[in-house]
């Protein structure tokens, strides 16, 4: 684990996709906030689902950010000395943390299907997940074996009856029951795949990650991260949480959209031109007027952010559809 002996921040996107507004949005704000504290700055490619994440979506995003004039200090391709920043990579030392949590909390194995989960009459989140009621915390050895001859098993952490808070550098306090409020959840997919949860908790650790900016609609996983922290021995970093980009309508931007994906973007804007939108959503100056990105984070301020989503106006909408 890399001592923290400065500021260091991060982006971490997933290349499901090209990036879009609002991934390029997150990225800015997370890039203006560690440079206006002097801090360093790291690119990790969050490729866990190596089936729906391409090396060919890791190359566009890379290319996208160095023509928006976003630079990193390591990661990406470029690597550097806290290694592997490509999550696809790190399955031993996610085993090794898995271990650890098996030494100092009750994790077991859980052979819901996601249809068991909503056929299930358990509550349901505010996200729309469902909380896990704890059917397999209850299975004997014996059970477990037979059901473990038909199908490969998630494992799950069993979570206290505690609350787990938190102070976000931009939304302020936050706290959540773990039991009630998110339940015992998975550590492991039943194909294998490492948990967001897990991994993000790992990486930001050993890559010395100081602050963590990222959307408000993982505002609600930050408590299950530091809640694994703590049972690792983990430090936490700082959290800030964004704003969301939503149309007219209210519904959050997302890789479906072509005509706001960097390659529509780039087609219609030069990157002085979109940071001068970017920097205008964030709050960061009072017309969309062209910036270029580095001259930002002299005058960055998280006070100048929006809390609440940010509908992207008409008026951009229109320029990044135009033929």
């Amino acid at each position: 684990m890399r001592e923290r002996t400065d500021v260091c921040g991060r982006f971490a996107p997933s290349p499901s996709g090209r990036m879009h507004l609002g991934n390029v949005f997150c990225a800015v704000l997370a890039w203006l906030s560690a440079r206006s504290r002097g801090g360093r700055f790291l690119l990790r490619i969050e490729d866990l689902d190596v089936r729906r994440c391409k090396p060919e979506h890791a190359r566009l995003l890379e290319e996208d950010l160095a023509w928006l004039g976003l630079d990193w200090d390591e990661g990406g391709r470029r690597g550097g000395p806290d290694g592997p920043y490509f999550q696809s990579e790190c399955s031993e030392l996610y085993a090794q943390a898995l271990q650890m949590l098996k030494e100092h909390a009750r994790v077991y194995p859980c052979f819901c299907s996601r249809a068991d989960l909503h056929a299930a009459s358990a509550p349901h989140l505010s996200d729309g997940a469902v909380l896990y009621g704890g059917r397999c915390a209850r299975l004997s050895p014996a059970e477990a074996d037979a059901l473990r001859r038909r199908r490969a098993p998630a494992l799950r952490i069993a979570v206290p009856e505690e609350s787990v808070s938190f102070t976000d550098g931009h939304l302020g306090h936050f706290s959540q029951n773990l039991a009630r409020e998110c339940g015992d959840f998975i550590l492991r997919r039943s194909d294998g795949i490492y948990a967001y949860q897990l991994a993000v908790a790992v990486d930001d650790a050993r890559m010395g990650v100081t602050q963590v900016v990222r959307g408000q609609d993982l505002l609600s996983s930050t408590p299950r991260q530091i809640f694994l922290q703590r049972l690792l021995g983990l430090p936490t970093p700082e959290y800030y949480h964004l704003p969301l980009l939503v149309n007219a309508e209210g519904v959050r931007l997302s890789k479906r959209e072509k005509s706001l994906d960097m390659g529509a973007l780039r087609a219609r804007f030069t990157p002085a031109e979109l940071t001068g939108w970017l920097a205008f959503l964030a709050g960061q100056q009072p017309a969309p007027e062209p910036v270029p990105l580095r001259s930002l984070a002299a005058c960055f301020s998280w006070e100048k952010v929006p809390r609440r989503d940010i509908t992207v106006p008409a008026r951009l909408l229109n320029e990044a559809r135009a033929e």
